[in-house]
């Protein structure tokens, strides 16, 4: 058996042996730092003092909570700063890191803040798009709470359009006739056999009018340094509290009706300031922020002029958030003394020393991730659960083609990989992606009507034939590779 062959049988079964993991009370799940640093490596290959690092600052996140009286007010979060070349995994721990932590979790660049008074986006607004994130996450898990009960009167709203229910007229404000309650009885058996149907899906295609409510403000904008939701103001909200809502109809299948309406009775059922209440205690006292290309806004200091004047004056606006300052939203003011700030860059031409020195001790802990050799590259392209290899088989396989690599061939890919690292730029992982294009670019566009057989052998000799002529001509490989 091959190595792409056992590759293909561990995709299938791969969900099958995610283990379950256990999860507090408010969402945040109880994963160990051997847990966490577990669940990274299946999918990214070494870097272990960066994942490492990174477990620790997640689990003494919940660490603190534990913490009982006035001493957890004093428990600060340390900020790291991951330190390495592109293609390391960087931010592909950042992502990982996301679904572990089930807490609310932001990545931005560092590169598109500018200093206040410059065209562009200030710090703070990163603030209010955790915000922004953690209400979502706090609404979809209420949302979930009541979705059954939500569903079941989306379907009543549904059944009175294909069969309106049965007025009774009143007689002697006490008594009804025979005809009504026969009549009732009689909707009411019809109503129930509607259901059945809806249940089994007979009537997923059928059309029905609903009214649905209509955004009856257009998006505003206010031009100038700030706009409106910088400032904390949803002026939609202000003016449709003031405003009854308008409604439409629309013509719709049953079975997206019955959607559209269950998202609506849901929103119904759910305390939207409650919702707000969590979100906002989950992001002061769980909330992570990922600064990526953090190199990008540190620049030789005591320039006079050019661009480090706004690179420096974003690291200023930087310093009283990382430091702990409240933030005004439109969700209310939250305060960010407990956000754990997780930043990255490359540093190729700056240097962690050319940030200034405030923001340097504000970010204590410093990992840097190693270079990545041609033994990394075959691991990377066979072990992880999302392995370059396993991606093409899967995508090859829903045109009905088998593809297998031979170990000789994935060797001498990862060794292609990383000799063009040396010799044009060094870009890490992702020139993995580069090669295999070039490899298979072929087989992926004859697939699946110009190709005559259903299985792809990969060999060494194939590999070596295809990237030979671009691997030697280095002006060649700059622009292919």
């Amino acid at each position: 058996m091959t190595k792409s062959e056992s590759l293909e049988r561990k995709t299938e079964h791969s969900t099958k042996e995610s283990r379950p993991v256990r999860q507090a009370h408010d969402g945040v799940r109880e994963l160990t730092p051997r847990e966490i640093v577990k669940e990274l490596d299946k999918y990214i290959i070494g870097q272990h003092e960066a994942k490492k690092a990174v477990a620790i600052a997640l689990r003494n996140r919940w660490r603190r909570q534990q913490v009982l009286g006035q001493l957890r007010e004093e428990i600060m979060p340390n900020n790291i700063i991951l330190i390495g070349p592109t293609g390391v995994g960087k931010t592909e721990i950042a992502r990982r890191l996301a679904k572990l932590s089930n807490a609310p979790f932001i990545k931005v660049e560092a590169s598109k803040f500018t200093e206040v008074g410059y065209v562009g986006r200030d710090v703070e607004s990163m603030i209010r798009d955790l915000m922004e994130t953690a209400v979502v996450m706090v609404r979809n898990e209420k949302t979930a709470e009541v979705q059954e009960k939500a569903r079941n009167h989306a379907l009543e709203r549904v059944l009175d359009i294909l069969i309106p229910p049965v007025r009774r007229t009143p007689v002697n404000d006490s008594m009804t006739t025979t005809a009504d309650t026969n009549d009732a009885e009689l909707n009411e058996k019809t109503r129930e056999r509607f259901r059945e149907k809806i249940a089994a899906g007979e009537l997923n295609n059928r059309i029905i009018e609903i009214d649905v409510p209509t955004d009856q403000f257009p998006a505003m904008q206010v031009f100038g340094p700030m706009n409106l939701e910088d400032m904390g103001v949803n002026i939609q909200d202000m003016l449709s509290n003031i405003m009854p809502k308008k409604m439409k109809k629309r013509k719709l299948p049953v079975e997206e009706a019955l959607l559209l309406l269950t998202q609506e009775e849901a929103q119904k059922m759910i305390d939207q300031d409650a919702v707000v209440k969590e979100a906002i205690r989950r992001v002061e006292n769980s909330g992570i922020v990922f600064l990526d290309e953090i190199d990008k806004i540190a620049g030789a200091r005591g320039a006079v002029g050019g661009p480090d004047v706004s690179r420096e004056g974003v690291q200023r606006d930087l310093l009283p958030i990382v430091e702990g300052s409240s933030v005004a939203t439109k969700y209310g003011t939250v305060k960010t003394d407990y956000i754990l700030f997780i930043a990255s860059g490359a540093f190729h031409v700056s240097k962690p020393s050319d940030l200034i020195p405030e923001l340097q001790g504000r970010f204590p802990i410093r990992v840097e991730l190693k270079s990545l050799s041609e033994d990394d590259f075959v691991k990377i392209l066979t072990i992880p659960q999302n392995a370059l290899i396993k991606l093409y088989i899967a995508l090859l396989k829903s045109d009905g083609i088998s593809i297998e690599f031979s170990d000789d061939a994935i060797r001498t890919i990862a060794r292609t990989a990383a000799e063009v690292n040396e010799q044009v730029e060094n870009i890490g992982a992702r020139r993995l992606h580069t090669i295999m294009n070039s490899l298979l670019d072929e087989v992926l566009f004859d697939a699946p009507d110009n190709i005559s057989q259903t299985r792809v052998s990969v060999s060494k000799e194939m590999v070596e034939t295809k990237l030979e002529t671009i691997v030697k001509n280095r002006d060649l490989s700059k622009y292919i590779l």
